[in-house]
């Protein structure tokens, strides 16, 4: 009645494999002990791969020297535009993105305005070179805002001042400190930038001799320059 291969059963303890997938298995197998036979410094045998392991070992040293030396030399500049007589410089942002940060640095230059102090603010949102100045300082690549700085010592985040300034001494770490000008600053306001007279704010200029436009130098990646009239000294 019924065709004889639907009686049939498979043969119990058969399992067929693919070549192709064996092969693949095979050569990523090699592909990966490759791999782990170049980043592994004790891979490479004593014998003949032994002058390729001294000259690997002489490239990651030099790397990272290199790195040591231009991290020791970003540090001394970021260091060196904070340093200063009784000299306060803020690290925030005015960008709304992130809420809590953004109230944090709002409360933090509301408490240094109460105080009357004139403090060099450097929003790291108008500018990259700010960030990269606070990642050095604090040696972080994620540093939190904001930052304090009197005299080229860390006071703190925003907790830190919170408590100072409840507390009263924070009146008396910033003392000696420049006043704040009874006016805000008649070139730019009080944002303490303006835009780039080389390139009118573009950040791009034209090139006669290529006929095409290139970077301009003289401001930052949003074409803006540091006002002259009220950070001269920043």
């Amino acid at each position: 009645m019924w065709s004889p291969w639907t009686s049939r059963k498979p043969a119990p303890g058969r399992l067929t494999q693919s070549t192709s997938f064996s092969s693949s298995v095979t050569s990523s197998s090699k592909d990966h002990n490759g791999i782990v036979a170049v980043l592994d410094d004790d891979a490479a045998p004593a014998g003949a791969g032994g002058s390729g392991k001294i000259v690997l070992h002489r490239v990651r040293s030099s790397n990272k020297l290199r790195t040591c030396k231009s991290f020791a030399a970003a540090s001394e500049a970021a260091a060196a535009s904070v340093a200063g007589e009784r000299r306060v410089v803020l690290y925030f942002t005015s960008l709304r993105a992130v809420r809590p940060t953004f109230e944090a640095c709002r409360d933090v230059r509301a408490i240094l305005r109460g105080l009357r102090v004139g403090v060099d603010e450097r929003d790291v949102s108008m500018d990259a070179a700010f960030l990269a100045e606070l990642r050095a300082l604090m040696r972080r690549d994620r540093p939190t805002l904001p930052q304090l700085f009197v005299a080229g010592h860390l006071v703190g985040d925003a907790d830190d001042v919170r408590a100072l300034h409840e507390s009263g001494e924070l009146r008396r770490v910033v003392a000696g400190a420049p006043l704040l000008p009874p006016t805000p600053c008649a070139s730019c306001g009080g944002s303490r930038f303006s835009p780039c007279g080389a390139c009118g704010g573009s950040h791009r200029r034209f090139n006669e001799k290529t006929g095409g436009f290139r970077v301009c130098t003289a401001c930052n990646e949003n074409g803006l320059v540091r006002c002259t009239a009220c950070c001269s000294g920043g």
